[in-house]
């Protein structure tokens, strides 16, 4: 735009213009500085071997070496067993409440919203030890409902086999809430007179739910599963917080893949081949997201 046409423009009008990129600036240098220098960096150091006192290229040896990995396709059936039941938890549980509440809408439904915020508030390294602890039936609060199901020691929680559903648990009641949260604002910004005009067409409160609602909220549902797939992918603090407090008896080492990438790194000082296993990690990811991104038409807008 010339200045000649700027000129026309009112001044007030050019500072609302502005306003947005201005808001979206810190976040894109954050982005630059924490996201895309990063992943450039670990990129550039994958096709380098690392270690003692020289560094030299290495090409691919490094994928080859961790594609070659004994540990790795062990640790991908772990978090593809964990993902695929977080996953559908996350896209059932999530929509389903996020439903039921703005379909009763009032009181009841703020206080719940913030019944099911506050585990999220609790995250990280302090939830995982707060689920420890929820999961000894000799001293939790549960323990009476734990001993009826079978389980009188925190062990026979945790045992390997009951580790992706522990996970899950965990990861749900951690990110469930702020999600249940996002999604129902997305349904509090369908017109009402959608919503009004499909109670006159006889529409039940499961058909105004399933045909209506959810169409018009399914892009923050898609964005919801990116954001979780690329999380549980990365699955790191709960393996590791399990192996260091049971000592190795219920999760090894490298019981998840970041494990392994965090070996190479801070136990051989390999850090070409964790920046190379890193790496795979975000493509895989990217994939995920794309194919979900196109699939659901995620871009397209309605006019």
């Amino acid at each position: 735009m010339t200045n000649e046409r700027l000129s026309h423009i009112p001044r007030s009008r050019r500072r609302t213009e502005w306003a947005p990129y201005a808001f979206v600036l810190p976040y894109l240098l954050l982005l630059l500085a924490f996201g895309v220098f990063p992943i450039l960096y670990a990129l550039g150091l994958s096709f380098f071997e690392t270690g003692g006192q020289a560094n030299h290229f290495a090409g691919l040896a490094n994928y080859r070496k961790v594609l070659g990995d004994y540990r790795l396709g062990q640790s991908v059936l772990n978090v593809m067993s964990y993902i695929g039941l977080w996953l559908p938890a996350m896209a059932l549980g999530v929509t389903g409440l996020a439903l039921l509440l703005h379909a009763r809408p009032g009181r009841l439904s703020s206080a719940l919203r913030l019944v099911y915020y506050l585990p999220g508030a609790v995250s990280g390294t302090a939830a995982v030890l707060l689920w420890l602890f929820m999961l000894e039936p000799q001293i939790s609060p549960f323990g009476p409902l734990l001993r009826v199901l079978g389980f009188t020691q925190g062990y026979d929680v945790l045992a390997a086999r009951n580790l992706p559903v522990v996970f899950a648990v965990m990861a749900f009641f951690a990110s469930a809430g702020g999600w249940i949260v996002v999604l129902y604002g997305a349904l509090t910004s369908i017109p009402g007179e959608v919503l009004e005009a499909a109670r006159i067409d006889g529409c039940t409160d499961m058909q105004l739910a399933t045909r209506i609602k959810l169409p018009m909220v399914s892009k923050n549902a898609v964005f919801m599963l990116v954001l979780s797939f690329a999380a549980g992918f990365q699955l790191f603090v709960e393996p590791a917080l399990v192996n260091k407090t049971t000592l190795g008896a219920v999760a090894s080492g490298d019981w998840a893949i970041n494990q392994i990438a965090y070996s190479y790194a801070f136990t051989r000082l390999d850090f070409g081949g964790s920046s190379a296993l890193s790496t795979l990690l975000l493509l895989v990811g990217l994939i995920v997201a794309l194919w979900l991104v196109f699939r659901t038409d995620f871009y397209r807008v309605d006019t």
